[in-house]
């Protein structure tokens, strides 16, 4: 998946504290009870949810501090291990799984706000030996955990609810996703995203949170619809 969204980086930058407050007000609002209820991800509660944004913005804001200080790290020391963090923190009970996550939002928010120009220049693993991604990659991938993973705990905040800057950013940085090619235009948005290797292909047409929400793997398509009556096949997120 590309981290390139053509948006200017003080752009996305500006969209995370907004996502935190919002997120932060939802998770807030949740009852004990609730947090053991399902979410909208196939066999994770909410408080797998908020775990995983949780361990998300704690492995991030290690990368970014390895990067100011001139060190590389990894975000995970395993795929295994990632998991299995998820499933203890969300075995923890809401108190503490609320508690960190607060904590890790304010931490990550810390490591940005740190970040030199020159800090931004590495790349750093998602495990040992794993993909690498440009550190200055780090604050849309932030964005997106905050903004889909909101949309996920099914909890009030929709797709529908995306602010219109994060809406195109999404629909931007979703361009490489696999799948067959073909062409979004959003009613809602000026302009025509293509998608997909080659040319051609159908026109995919709906407001750009309900492509957004589709294009990560979400949904059926839901207020989707395609010039062929078909819609292409595309992963989840």
């Amino acid at each position: 998946m590309t981290h390139d969204t053509g948006a200017p980086p003080e752009l996305i930058t500006s969209l995370i504290p907004v996502a935190d407050r919002s997120l932060v007000r939802t998770v807030d609002a949740l009852s004990d009870s609730q947090y053991a209820e399902a979410s909208q991800l196939p066999g994770w509660t909410r408080a797998h949810v908020v775990a995983h944004v949780t361990l998300n913005a704690e492995a991030l804001a290690g990368v970014l501090h390895g990067a100011h200080l001139g060190e590389a790290s990894t975000m995970y020391a395993s795929n295994e291990s990632r998991d299995a963090d998820i499933e203890a923190l969300a075995a923890a009970g809401p108190t503490e799984v609320r508690d960190r996550f607060l904590a890790a939002t304010s931490r990550f928010a810390d490591a940005l706000a740190a970040m030199h120009e020159g800090d931004w220049a590495g790349r750093f693993e998602r495990t040992p030996g794993g993909r690498e991604n440009p550190v200055a990659a780090i604050p849309l991938m932030r964005l997106r955990e905050v903004e889909i993973h909101h949309a996920d705990l099914d909890a009030g905040y929709t797709a529908a609810d995306w602010p219109d800057g994060f809406r195109r950013v999404l629909l931007d940085s979703l361009r490489s996703f696999p799948s067959p090619p073909f062409e979004a235009r959003p009613t809602d948005l000026d302009g025509t995203w293509s998608y997909g290797e080659g040319d051609g292909g159908p026109v995919v047409t709906g407001t750009s949170a309900a492509i957004g929400w589709w294009l990560t793997g979400r949904g059926s398509g839901e207020g989707v619809t395609s010039s062929t009556d078909e819609l292409p096949e595309v992963e989840a997120w």
